[in-house]
């Protein structure tokens, strides 16, 4: 039998604390090992709050520890880059919160050293491993709605707190690293291309980040994506597919559904009424964990390669371009493989 991952956390955030700590522990494939916070205080207390059985008061102490083979980074997106590099040299697997990194420069240091040391590096995009995202790409795929024509994915909420990181420039702050990435790579992955142009706007707040963006995507086949990303709009999170044949839409609950049963509504060329399409629920987090310790393991390959990361940072790279030059920009197409999964 072969034994569990032994995951190392980087740091105490929410989602470290709230969603990856319980998916780890709940899978068969996983434990946590060790937590690690500039603080050992801090890290002591999450320790003991979830059995984990070390806790260390420096990153650097947690990856000189030869026991852990997998580092999870949650933490702020100036440090992806730097982190996840140092973890690479000493010998561990990383996932890495979205967005990988600040820009795509980066990204393909992250990548190109993941591939030097021989090590796995996957972006946490966890939507992607959910059995109703899944459904959904399968039924676009087998063309149920026709040609895709129009997406749009919307990822936005209310921001009150003036010292949050998420406003700070030095700090990878702004909407659309925070929340866009999302909409640009859902749509990037549901149609399985890539965009040629990109056209943004966005206001810009007094630190110098994007506080409100949206984002007009143009992809071979003149297919367009709307991609709105807000620090200053209410809550929602949702994406819809308008094809020649149909439409899919999602509630407001597309990227992070937590509840049992987890839905979406089809309707045909001109029907008023949806069909509401069920689909049990999951907890996406366990999944990629999961899928992650696995491919470490090596009973299966990566269903996402890093390339793909590389690619998302292309297109937000142009959209941040595009809104500070008020100009359509085209997009770069990285060398790539393909898409799996």
């Amino acid at each position: 039998m072969v034994s569990p991952v032994n995951w190392g956390i980087l740091g105490t955030a929410t989602i470290a604390r709230v969603c990856l700590i319980p998916a780890i522990q709940q899978v068969h494939n996983s434990r946590v090992r060790a937590i690690a916070s500039r603080s050992r205080e801090s890290a002591r207390r999450l320790a003991e709050e979830h059995d984990i059985s070390r806790a260390y008061g420096s990153y650097d102490e947690l990856l000189a520890d030869p026991e852990i083979e997998v580092v999870y980074i949650p933490l702020p997106n100036h440090l992806h880059h730097t982190w996840t590099l140092r973890a690479l040299a000493a010998g561990k697997h990383v996932l890495c919160e979205k967005p990988l990194a600040l820009n795509a420069g980066q990204a393909r240091d992250m990548v190109t050293a993941a591939r030097a040391a021989n090590r796995l590096l996957m972006e946490a995009f966890m939507y992607r491993f959910h059995p109703r995202s899944r459904a959904i790409k399968q039924e676009i795929d087998s063309g149920a709605i026709g040609r895709p024509r129009l997406l749009r994915a919307a990822f936005t909420f209310r921001l009150s707190d003036p010292e949050n990181i998420r406003l700070r420039p030095e700090m990878g702050g702004g909407a659309l690293l925070d929340a866009g990435c999302y909409g640009v790579s859902v749509v990037r992955w549901l149609l399985r291309r890539e965009p040629v142009q990109v056209q943004a706007t966005a206001e810009i707040g007094p630190t110098g980040v994007d506080l409100n963006t949206a984002a007009l995507l143009t992809f071979e086949g003149n297919i367009l994506a709307v991609i709105e990303a807000s620090f200053q709009a209410a809550l929602q999170q949702t994406y819809s597919i308008a094809g020649s044949r149909g439409i899919i839409e999602l509630p407001h609950n597309a990227f992070i559904p937590w509840e049992a049963e987890a839905v979406y509504y089809r309707r045909g060329v001109e029907d008023e009424n949806p069909v509401v399409e069920r689909v049990p629920g999951a907890d996406e987090y366990q999944l990629m964990v999961e899928h992650f310790a696995g491919a470490v393991q090596k009973q299966h390959p990566l269903a996402f390669d890093p390339q793909d990361s590389i690619q998302n940072m292309v297109v937000l790279d142009a959209v941040t371009e595009s809104f500070r030059t008020h100009a359509a920009v085209p997009v770069a197409r990285e060398p790539f493989q393909g898409l799996n999964g």
